[in-house]
């Protein structure tokens, strides 16, 4: 069975050069093509492609939006979003909405078909070296905060964040609505557990853990 594939974006000519390179190819079959977020939408409720294939800035609904919205409907949907740009924040949410492939329109129109066939077959597409190298961080920043909520309280984890910010105790007691007291108590013990002495050593590892 071909590989059946609803497309969008909200440039004319970008679905039509989709069409020409996906209509010479056996295994894949287009079932709908969408300009905007609501089309993609009753597309893939209505279809069922195997892939969406979505460009992240359409019109009525965003195509975060749009992910965010087939996830809870249907988390086992691939999608491949196919962008101008994408930065690493944005890279972490596509993870987190499930999606299987990033494609950059700078890329050769022929790396689409092998995007698309290994995101089929169940792999996960991230072509570009610089893509790879941002998405490495991040899953390492996010490994870096797993490990810091199963060592830290999250008032403790808050505390420091004010700390790195150069909020003294007192500052820090008015805004967490607590005695300054407290603050000192838990100061000593984030100390202890961090292995820390002092708040330039607090501060250095908030930020080094991307707690900041």
């Amino acid at each position: 069975m071909p590989i059946s594939l609803v497309l969008a974006d909200d440039h004319p000519l970008i679905l039509n050069g989709l069409e020409l390179l996906l209509s010479t190819e056996p295994d894949f079959t287009v079932l709908a093509y969408c300009t905007d977020g609501e089309q993609v939408l009753q597309a893939v409720r209505r279809q069922a492609p195997d892939i969406l294939v979505l460009d992240l800035r359409m019109p009525k609904k965003d195509g975060w939006t749009v992910l965010r919205e087939l996830r809870e409907e249907n988390p086992s949907l691939k999608s491949v979003i196919l962008t101008a740009e994408i930065n690493e924040s944005e890279a972490l949410e596509a993870l987190r909405l499930g999606v299987r492939g990033v494609m950059l329109k700078e890329m050769a129109p022929r790396m689409l078909l092998q995007c698309l066939r290994k995101v089929h077959a169940g792999e996960v597409w991230l072509e570009r070296c610089s893509f790879g190298h941002a998405l490495g961080r991040i899953l390492q920043r996010e490994d870096h905060l797993r490990q810091i909520v199963e060592t830290l309280t999250l008032r403790e984890i808050t505390l420091i964040r004010l700390v790195a910010q150069g909020l003294n105790n007192r500052k820090i007691a008015d805004d967490l609505h607590i005695e300054e007291g407290t603050v000192k108590v838990h100061l000593h013990h984030i100390y202890t557990k961090l292995g820390v002495k002092n708040r330039v050593a607090l501060t250095l590892y908030a930020q080094e853990k991307g707690l900041v």
